[in-house]
């Protein structure tokens, strides 16, 4: 992404509701099927498969709670409002996620040393109406997950599980023409690569955010240079800049205003807030004044020590 910034036009929050519930409620459905599938064809596969869909289902209730959550007005306990709380909804479900992708890797290996013996045509009707229950549910969150890091996490487990259908019915067929056991656990290495590979990629963004961090789009020393160019501006410190929500950059600093020019302060700060939002898209910033003679000592530009206290 380059420095400029896009504003997001928010549709109305609670057109994916209906979307969210419907995927959540297909998801259900397909597990209950998959474990009396599963304990009927005496298959393990479908089993576990039935337990990835379950966390599926479980990744949208975390996504759909931290959605309404997060629409609730700032008080007194959350001054900063609840946005964050897709932010930790992410952060779980890529976990878990990870936790996943681990344990089936392992499993995977455990199989090629001591191959299972695998029922093909149950596996492959039932994997069959998996993938479209899977597919159903990544469209459905598809539209969504483009511009919101909580509602990808739980596109990303229905992906990974739409292609872990595919998957095993591919292996389901392939046990049916050719016998070949050891094709299940290569497929399942396979699917359990790409979950790994997809989470760990896209949950070091979900961390930044959380840890306050800079947006990855916006270049902290050029906000830095553009406030010095600022008419009236002598320089800045103490500046902070940080994510209050995936969309939602927000800055605060100290504002030396130049010898002479406090009379236009507030007009210098006016141009300052306009030139944020403008530029950058940050629209929520806080600008502490300070006149040039009595500014801060020897300040950071970045950051804020706090002074030493006193010792006794």
């Amino acid at each position: 992404m380059s420095g400029h910034h896009h504003h997001h036009h928010h549709v109305d929050p609670s057109a994916g509701d209906a979307r969210m519930f419907w995927a959540i409620a297909v998801n259900l459905g397909l597990t209950v099927a998959q474990v009396i599938g599963g304990i009927f064809a005496g298959s393990l596969a479908l089993i576990a498969d039935a337990l990835h869909n379950f966390s599926d289902a479980i990744s949208l209730v975390i996504a759909f709670a931290a959605r309404k959550i997060a629409r609730r007005p700032a008080d007194a306990t959350m001054t900063f409002g609840y946005g964050r709380a897709e932010m930790v909804a992410a952060l779980i479900n890529y976990t878990t996620l990870i936790v996943i992708g681990l344990y089936l890797a392992y499993e995977a290996v455990m199989r090629f040393f001591d191959p299972q013996p695998v029922d093909g045509w149950l596996i492959v009707i039932i994997a069959g109406v998996a993938l479209v229950v899977d597919a159903a549910t990544a469209m459905l969150t598809y539209a969504m997950s483009k511009s919101s890091a909580n509602i990808r996490a739980a596109f990303l487990h229905n992906l990974a599980d739409a292609m872990g259908s595919v998957a095993v019915i591919v292996a389901g067929t392939l046990i049916l023409l050719y016998d070949w056991r050891l094709i299940d656990p290569a497929v399942t290495l396979l699917i359990a690569g790409y979950i790994l590979w997809q989470s760990l990629a896209e949950i070091g963004g979900v961390i930044r955010v959380l840890m306050l961090g800079s947006p990855p789009e916006i270049d902290t020393q050029a906000v830095i240079g553009e406030l010095r160019q600022v008419d009236g501006v002598h320089d800045v410190h103490h500046v902070h800049l940080w994510q209050m929500q995936e969309h939602q950059p927000a800055l605060d600093c100290h504002l030396i205003i130049r010898e002479g020019q406090w009379a236009r302060a507030d007009a210098v700060k006016a141009r300052c807030r306009a030139m944020l939002s403008d530029a950058f898209g940050i629209d929520h910033s806080t600008l502490e004044l300070e006149c040039a003679r009595h500014a801060c000592p020897d300040p950071q530009t970045i950051g804020h020590t706090e002074p030493a206290a006193p010792t006794g």
